[in-house]
């Protein structure tokens, strides 16, 4: 049913379904998580690791995870999922960590052996020395300060970083001293799961809700799924807004809402605030629909925190208009952010959004519940305009409230800085100094906004293109005008705001 790139996307899937099996029938024990290792790691040769015993103790890892299993030192605690206000998403999986032996600075075959031997004479620490015509550092001495590196007028010194550590954008990623095991920072951390995607090694992963969402179904419970736009990338061009309704309704959800819909109310709701902020007199603001970039910004640069939209997110805007149609439904918020699982329980946004699961784990429930979704019948869905639906890459927020704010007639200017990935950080700090070279921030964790989120299936590439495409020849209209905005009047779409500390 689907090509998986890489052999680490194919094993968690293969742990996620299994655990979603179990899920369905009603049967997560832990003596049936002890299972999972043996029904995936078949056999008596390695495949990924040194031994097959290291193998299964890795899957065993990640099936406890993904289903509830948790470890209190050396007591092991099973109980049903059930994600805390004070729990983190992102978790590493000590037996998967490779414990990278890298030494960030090492001395390449580029040096000459100068007679100015600048990089000695720039460490402060007594860590360069010269052997055999070559510098040579002393790992035990370095402090990775970076020094001798800038002062090598041949470049001479290589700098290597761990992935998981390079790409997150808090630092909250860090080294174990003592064993180089990889460790997360939880006061640092927003779970936007860059680390994730980063590791080649698969050591670390996000906390999974698959088992409750999975035991609903298989009860035939009453349930409705929210589906970020980001979903027409993952299942290539032929994949389109019907198929995907009609898949996820046989898995046994009641309907499939777009959430381009709220996207379209967020819009308004968004737009008229920045009008208003900037009649007031603010310098700037910022969007509110990334989770990932609110919690960067409350927990690396504080004092803008002020800045942030007070409107809700497109998740939340439209979770509550389904619970505005049907208040006793259970809401499944499906998307490519795991920072979402954190938005989910942030003061449980009002009640709004009761579960929320990647697209890695929609993947999984495919195969548990034997639906094929390329062979599903197609559906017109025409939820949110077109603009709602490009929320999903990055420029398709500030597109839709530029539109918005030029057809309202309002006399501001609007001038958009558009940011994702590690770029968030220097355009924050530009603005905190006073800076910034425009008045709207539109800032996504992910690079290239939510297409290319961690819990995402396929490549960036693939991704985007199959998005633009789709969304490109979506025969409803590039206009927010859509009838069922006015039943978002009587919806609050304020956010509360909650302050990380």
């Amino acid at each position: 049913m689907f090509q998986f790139e890489t052999q680490l996307k194919k094993l968690k899937h293969e742990v996620l379904t299994a655990v979603a099996k179990l899920a369905k029938e009603d049967s997560v024990t832990l003596n049936n998580i002890e299972k999972i290792p043996y029904e995936v790691i078949k056999g008596n040769k390695p495949t990924y690791r040194c031994c097959v015993y290291k193998e299964r103790a890795i899957v065993l890892e990640r099936a406890k995870l993904a289903s509830g299993c948790l470890a209190d030192g050396d007591k092991v605690e099973y109980k049903l999922v059930d994600i805390r206000p004070d729990e983190q998403i992102m978790y590493v999986i000590e037996a998967a960590c490779d414990r990278c032996p890298i030494n960030k600075y090492n001395v390449t075959d580029s040096c000459r052996n100068c007679i100015a031997h600048r990089c000695k004479e720039a460490c402060n620490f007594g860590a360069i020395s010269i052997v055999n015509g070559k510098a040579y550092i002393n790992q035990e001495l370095c402090r990775e300060c970076g020094m001798c590196k800038k002062a090598c007028s041949y470049d001479a010194i290589s700098e290597v970083m761990r992935p998981c550590k390079r790409s997150c954008p808090t630092g909250a990623l860090d080294i174990n001293p003592e064993d180089r095991r990889a460790m997360i920072k939880e006061e640092k951390c927003v779970n936007c799961g860059a680390c994730m995607t980063a590791c080649p090694f698969g050591a670390i992963s996000d906390k999974s809700l698959i088992v409750p969402v999975a035991k609903r179904l298989g009860r035939g419970r009453r349930m409705y799924a929210i589906v970020a736009p980001a979903i027409t990338g993952q299942f290539g061009a032929a994949m389109n807004y019907g198929k995907i309704r009609n898949s996820i309704k046989k898995l046994g959800f009641v309907d499939m809402i777009e959430a381009a819909l709220g996207a379209d109310a967020v819009t308004v709701h968004e737009s008229n605030e920045f009008i208003e902020r900037m009649e007031n007199g603010d310098k700037y603001m910022t969007n509110s629909c990334c989770p990932g970039f609110l919690s960067f910004i409350e927990k690396t640069v504080s004092t803008e925190v002020g800045k942030i939209s007070g409107t809700v997110s497109p998740m939340v805007a439209t979770a509550k208009y389904v619970k505005a149609q049907d208040p006793e439904a259970k809401i499944v918020f499906i998307g490519p952010c795991t920072a979402k699982k954190a938005e989910a329980i942030r003061n449980g946004v009002e009640g709004a959004v009761d579960y929320v699961l990647t697209f890695e784990e929609l993947l999984a429930l495919y195969a548990a519940f034997v639906v094929n979704p390329y062979e599903c019948e197609e559906d017109d869905v025409t939820d949110g305009s077109v603009f709602g639906r490009n929320f999903g890459m990055s420029g398709g927020l500030t597109a839709a409230i530029e539109n918005y704010v030029k057809d309202s007639g309002a006399t501001i200017d609007f001038k958009p800085v558009k940011v994702s990935g590690l770029e968030c950080k220097k355009t924050m700090t530009m603005a905190k100094a006073g800076r910034l070279s425009g008045n709207f921030i539109e800032g996504m964790m992910c690079e290239g906004g939510c297409i290319n989120g961690a819990g995402t299936i396929v490549t960036p590439a693939k991704a985007k293109a199959a998005f633009v495409k789709i969304n490109n020849g979506s025969p409803i209209k590039a206009v927010i005008k859509n009838e069922k905005l006015e039943k978002f009047k009587d919806i609050n779409l304020e956010r509360k705001v909650i302050v990380n500390k």
